[in-house]
């Protein structure tokens, strides 16, 4: 399959969270105590997790966020870095501490996640009005939903003025989106989960999702895109067309950042000017190696592994 080789620009304006991440033989049921065999700390944060992924294959991306003034936001720091990240517009609060993830992962690779926000909470829309270069000089700009509401429009708003490519992981969601968030968004990619959750219809299978994506598209999303996982994902377009992409099969291990990288792989492959088609198809496989490997960000495959 062929890879856009161009070099994109993306800006993620998201989370950014230290995953402490507990394995057992089964997610626990209310009031129920279970003994765990593993135990790791990693970066992660949907923000975090997508900037990664998008840097990884093959995007110049600038991360827009904030971290807090301590050891865990200072190490998330410092890999993004690593990455080749740009982290000007990654600020540092003085007064809470960096966000984290708590997760717990089944012997059949399901996860459980709580997440306590901390300094995910203060990126403002004047955060964004701070940094509206690091936006003028992206080609796709990323959001999830993990940073206030108002920021994620704030940020939505001004991509979409600057005529740049949005995508929206509408992530956690907790209920449907604003009507006047959809004309902002040219790629909205819920999972199956998040599609019940915006439209009050299911989306388990191919066929309810092809249902649900045309739902959205209604509602205003130029194009929608239902992620399911190992079932594949279900496209519908502005342009009319609704497609089926079957995942490809692997032994999954962990799915823990399996959604966050078929989206900063999509970003990626779009900001490199490849057609839609092709960025799917590519992202499904990022997503696919990403399963096979334990951890949010470490499962995170690189450009180069996907030339097979």
């Amino acid at each position: 399959m062929a890879i856009a080789a161009t070099r994109g620009r993306v800006a993620v304006m998201g989370s950014l969270n230290m995953d402490l991440v507990a394995r057992a033989p089964r997610l626990p049921r209310p009031g129920e105590t279970l003994a765990g065999h593993a135990f790791a700390q990693v970066a992660g944060g949907k923000g975090g997790n997508q900037a990664v992924a998008a840097a990884r294959l093959g995007a110049q991306v600038a991360m827009i966020g904030c971290v807090g003034a301590d050891a865990n936001g200072a190490q998330l720091r410092a890999g993004l870095e690593t990455e080749g990240i740009d982290c000007a517009a990654l600020e540092t609060s003085d007064s809470t501490s960096t966000g984290v993830a708590l997760i717990i992962v089944d012997d059949g690779s399901q996860n459980a996640i709580v997440i306590v926000a901390g300094s995910n909470g203060e990126v403002t829309p004047a955060s964004i009005t701070r940094h509206e270069a690091a936006l003028a000089a992206a080609d796709v700009v990323v959001c999830q939903l993990e940073t206030p509401p108002e920021t994620v429009k704030a940020a939505l708003a001004t991509a979409r003025r600057m005529g740049k490519t949005v995508i929206l992981n509408p992530a956690p969601a907790v209920g449907p989106l604003p009507s006047d968030w959809f004309q902002l968004i040219d790629y909205l990619i819920p999972n199956e989960l998040e599609a019940t959750t915006l439209t009050g219809l299911p989306a388990s299978t191919p066929d309810e999702a092809a249902v649900a994506a045309a739902a959205l598209r209604q509602a205003g999303a130029r194009n929608v895109l239902v992620t399911l996982g190992a079932q594949g994902v279900h496209v519908a377009l502005e342009n009319g067309e609704s497609a089926y992409y079957a995942a490809p099969k692997v032994n999954a291990v962990d799915t823990t950042a399996a959604g966050d990288t078929f989206i900063g792989g999509f970003a990626a492959q779009l900001a490199a000017g490849a057609p839609v088609d092709a960025a799917i198809r590519f992202a499904q496989r990022a997503a696919a190696l990403s399963v096979t490997r334990e951890g949010a960000q470490p499962s995170i495959p690189y450009q180069a592994e996907m030339t097979g």
